[in-house]
């Protein structure tokens, strides 16, 4: 009310009961130059503007973005959050502790609720304890013992019906064990419903003993766990917990949680989410915000707190121009990648646009976000269009919300149009990629890093041969270079020369585990044998699909036929070819090459190719991609121009281009959609809705509290709220406050809250072991991270922090009342039981690394008043505060040494009533000794939260 700025609440056009803030109408033009990313930051602000949080000023300041970028402070509240389990336990266990604290002070528990949906995967806690070799070219590839019952194993898990063989023309054994790597696909977590393949027949199988075993592991090494995870998603509001054994955080993240528009009682808004994980930034090939933050910063959003960053400069990347029809997914991801890292992205966002963008598929642009971390951006940002609203329908949305979501964009413009006259966005900089430009390539003949274009592989062949031995010479005499070595194999004769083909293995290996470049070959190789083309029957093929999402993809489109046909049997599963382990060369082939001294090639997609791994006699050995591989098979040579000489002759008596048989991305994106990803998407959603049969059968309480168990060493209530009250205590000065670390420069998130093994002569190994748990049931920090006892004793007990007053690294302080050597924990807790506040001295950059919510919380558990530092990471700075840490700073050009401080005195600060931004705080010590600090507080809510002795209290005083 009186602000001259009033949002604009619409009835969606032919939806009127839809209605949603038409913020394009708020921003007039202004808002028409705005990047679509910083658009969906502005709705944000407009929606969650509520005077404190967000103020009026910071939507004001997203809207002047052009003039604002890089200087100020902007809040963001995103729609959702998504957690893996290492971080969601402590949040859920906050905010289960929360719940008793406000039944405590006469509040209504039932209240206490996340603010928004919190969606919580259960995938960071497997660990392998049982594995198996990979076998490849025998009987039981999944390296199981296929006569073992695998009822046995898991009374949980019924055993597939063991299908009898079709008789396959290569079979080499029986179908006793399947893929026991079944790794989790681009678009697609780990499905129970899909069966896994027996390698050499194609039928469901059971699975591999490997598997169930680590599973029955896992259940029962993190039993407490996943009953307080389904305990949460029980009886709190906005949770849902998606259970182990379904996939990783960002794929589950893009599969199934994303919602594109949020819908919640008619209104609509754009979905934008942060998560614990680094590749959440996958979801913004679907034309969602979203990136990865720290658990305190997710756990924050949980209690209705924004996202806090400096309004960012927004990067234009322009893509123009077509692809090069063989450039695969591959290909093109890897250079726009190239190009971001030399562009200088990093701490920026990215934005797509031109007319390149709706060349690439889905699963190309949450491939390119997802390389985020690669080049450094913040995100990468590809607004929904058409392309983007066909896959959404081949993934399962219903109709009618399509439509809505795609009349919602287009109001709000959030919709890209390649066809709109409309003008683009403003950018702060603009980096222009024609896809044109990007031109397969392989690498050899000896080495992964010598790339060959694909176009000059010809000459590049011809130039090898005569250069002198070496990295890529092979030093071949000119009158030999051209010697033909007849030789008879199965009856016929055939003519080796120099690179002549002898491998051709296609693996699903790193880059190429893409199943959409897996799927490229088979699409050749279906027009190959169409065309009737053949690969020459000496040359050593074969396809080793990787994971059982890359057979889905093969199977499911119908390709794997064709590439029986021309040699490329599925062989087995894991690395075989790339490792050395092909299968011997025909004798007779294996004598030609020798006795003609000649230059024989392996072409691979794998990730090595010294000379001689694949075979000693083979010499020559390129990476290639999994089309180009099946190509260089058909070709049988590696000297040949694919743009002006053909493969072969097909079976009209023509000559037969790659042209001719390279699948358009057109049809490659075709078949993707429709044929696979429509398939596999449904198969996800039934297994999301039937969960699995472990996690239905566990057990877990239904109460609206938690019923702790004072036994446990996994789930303990922690001491945040045990002074809760409904108004806050003024600040109180920290008086006579000893030093508990003198620590020096860039001291890290890891060195202040290990999250690795517990060392066995720890704190936290003692407590573990006084309850009664040999070191091999210690499992680890981030596993127990739902026990603040553990974690707290884990606080500082990195074996590499060096503590001035110890002189070498060691997680061990001083205890100056006593002069004791202590554990950092045993001295702190001496410090509390005789009332003494403490405080750590720290140099520049203190808090580095990635975001760790107990590398606050613990320091503040362990009695930790004040951190006094040269300077901070930023985002460690604001999780100080959050849990209730004053953060104070040197004044520019001092530190401990030139101030004369040891350490070993003991300080008094003292903090007014009333607190400011930035104000200067005075320090007097034991010595005498006065100076003056900043306390690092920069707007008013944060002073507001530190009042209130952190966001968790000043949370639960709302409900209140």
């Amino acid at each position: 009310p009186g602000s001259p700025y009033q949002p604009v609440i619409e009835a969606l056009e032919n939806y009127p009961q839809k209605k949603f803030y038409n913020v394009s109408k708020l921003g007039g033009a202004k808002y028409d130059t705005l990047p679509y990313s910083i658009r969906v930051l502005f709705e944000s602000s407009i929606r969650n503007c509520d005077g404190f949080l967000v103020k009026e000023t910071d939507a004001m300041n997203i809207l002047d973005w052009k003039t604002k970028q890089n200087n100020v402070e902007v809040p963001f509240c995103p729609a959702r959050v998504v957690l893996q389990d290492f971080t969601g336990i402590p949040a859920m266990v906050d905010f289960a502790a929360m719940r008793e604290a406000v039944r405590n002070a006469g509040g209504d528990p039932v209240k206490v609720n996340p603010a928004c949906p919190a969606d919580l995967t259960v995938d960071h806690s497997l660990q392998i304890d049982f594995s198996k070799c990979a076998i490849q070219n025998a009987p039981n590839p999944g390296g199981g013992d296929s006569q073992k019952p695998m009822a046995k194993l898991s009374p949980l898990k019924a055993q597939p019906r063991k299908l009898p063989c079709r008789g396959h023309a290569g079979c080499k054994g029986p179908c006793g064990a399947g893929d026991s790597s079944r790794s989790s696909g681009q678009f697609s977590a780990q499905i129970e419903n899909t069966p896994i393949l027996c390698p050499f027949h194609l039928q469901p199988v059971p699975e591999p003993e490997t598997v169930l075993k680590n599973q029955e592991m896992e259940f029962g090494r993190n039993r407490e766990r996943l009953q307080f995870f389904k305990w949460s998603s029980k009886v709190f509001k906005n949770v849902s917990v998606i259970p182990p054994e379904t996939g990783m955080a960002h794929q589950v993240n893009l599969e199934y949680l994303s919602r594109v528009v949020f819908e919640v009682k008619d209104f609509l808004y754009p979905d934008s989410v942060v998560g614990t994980d680094s590749h959440m930034t996958m979801v913004n090939g679907l034309g969602i915000l979203g990136w990865g933050v720290g658990g305190i910063e997710t756990e924050a959003v949980m209690l209705g707190m924004p996202v806090t960053l400096t309004l960012p400069e927004v990067v234009g990347c322009e893509l123009t121009g077509t692809a090069s029809p063989i450039s695969t997914s591959i290909d093109i991801v890897l250079s726009i990648t190239k190009h971001l890292r030399q562009a200088d992205v990093a701490g920026k966002f990215v934005e797509f646009f031109g007319s390149g963008v709706s060349q690439l598929s889905v699963a190309d642009r949450t491939t390119i976000a997802n390389m985020c971390p690669e080049y450094g951006a913040i995100l990468s940002f590809f607004p929904v269009d058409n392309v983007t609203l066909k896959h959404l329908k081949h993934t399962g949305f219903d109709k009618a919300k399509l439509e809505v979501m795609e009349a919602y964009l287009k109001a709000v413009k959030l919709f890209r149009n390649d066809e709109s006259s409309s003008r683009e966005p403003e950018y702060s900089q603009v980096v222009q990629i024609s896809l044109s430009s990007i031109i397969p390539y392989v690498s050899g003949p000896k080495r992964s890093q010598d790339r060959v274009a694909v176009n000059n592989m010809k000459s590049d062949f011809q130039a090898c041969l005569n250069e002198k031995s070496g990295v890529k010479g092979f030093q071949i005499a000119v009158e030999k270079q051209n010697d033909i070595v007849p030789v008879q194999y199965e009856g016929n004769e055939y003519k080796l020369s120099h690179g002549c083909i002898v491998i051709a293995a296609v693996i699903s290996c790193t880059n190429n585990c893409n199943p959409s470049v897996m799927l490229a070959a088979g699409l050749l190789a279906k027009k190959a044998v169409e065309a009737g083309l053949v690969v020459k029957p000496y040359i050593r093929t074969s396809l080793s699909p990787g994971s059982g999402m890359v057979t889905h993809y093969l199977s499911s489109s119908g390709v794997l036929p064709y590439l029986s046909k021309l040699g490329f049997e599925v062989v087995g599963y894991g690395c075989s070819t790339c490792v050395g382990n092909t299968a011997p060369l025909p004798e007779a082939i294996r004598n030609a090459i020798k006795q003609g001294d000649i230059i024989a090639c392996g072409v691979l997609s794998g990730t090595k190719n010294f000379e001689g791994r694949l075979c000693d006699c083979v010499r020559a050995n390129y990476l290639a991609s999994p089309p180009l591989v099946v190509a260089y098979a058909i070709a049988g040579t590696v000297r040949i121009d694919f743009e002006t000489e053909p493969l072969g002759t097909g079976s009209n008596g023509e000559s037969i281009y790659l042209r001719d048989i390279w699948p358009t991305r057109r049809e490659l994106h075709t078949v993707e959609e429709e044929c696979v990803i429509s398939s596999m998407f449904k198969e996800l959603k039934e297994k999301m809705e039937k969960g699995n049969k472990r996690w239905n059968l566990l057990e877990a309480p239904e109460s609206t509290l938690f019923p702790w168990d004072l036994k446990s060493t996994y789930i303990r209530c922690p001491s945040f709220f045990d002074k809760l009250a409904k108004e806050p205590v003024a600040p109180q000065p920290i008086e006579n406050a000893h030093v508990l670390l003198y620590l020096g420069d860039s001291v890290t998130t890891d060195h202040i809250s290990p999250a690795g093994s517990i060392a066995r002569s720890s704190a936290a190994a003692k407590y573990l072991t006084n309850k009664g748990l040999t070191p091999r049931e210690f499992n680890s920090y981030g596993a127990r991270r739902g026990n603040d006892a553990v974690m707290t004793r884990g606080t500082f007990a990195n074996i590499k922090l060096l503590n001035k007053f110890i002189g070498k690294p060691a997680p061990k302080t001083i205890h100056f009342p006593s002069g004791q050597t202590l554990d950092v924990f045993e001295a702190a807790e001496l410090y509390q039981k005789e009332g003494i506040p403490v405080i750590i001295l720290a140099g520049k950059k203190y808090g580095l690394g990635s975001s760790r919510d107990w590398a606050a919380k613990g320091p503040f558990l362990l009695g930790v008043k004040a951190v006094l530092a040269e300077s901070y990471e930023k985002v460690h700075r604001s999780q100080l505060i959050g849990i209730g840490i004053a953060p104070l700073q040197f004044l520019p050009g001092e530190n401990p040494s030139t101030l004369g401080l040891t350490g070993r005195e003991q300080f008094s600060i003292l903090l007014p009533p009333e607190l400011s931004p930035g104000m200067t705080l005075d320090i007097k010590t034991s010595t005498g000794k006065l100076f003056s600090v900043i306390a690092l507080f920069e707007n008013d809510m944060e002073i507001t939260l530190y009042k209130y002795g952190g966001s968790l209290n000043f949370v639960a005083r709302r409900f209140l």
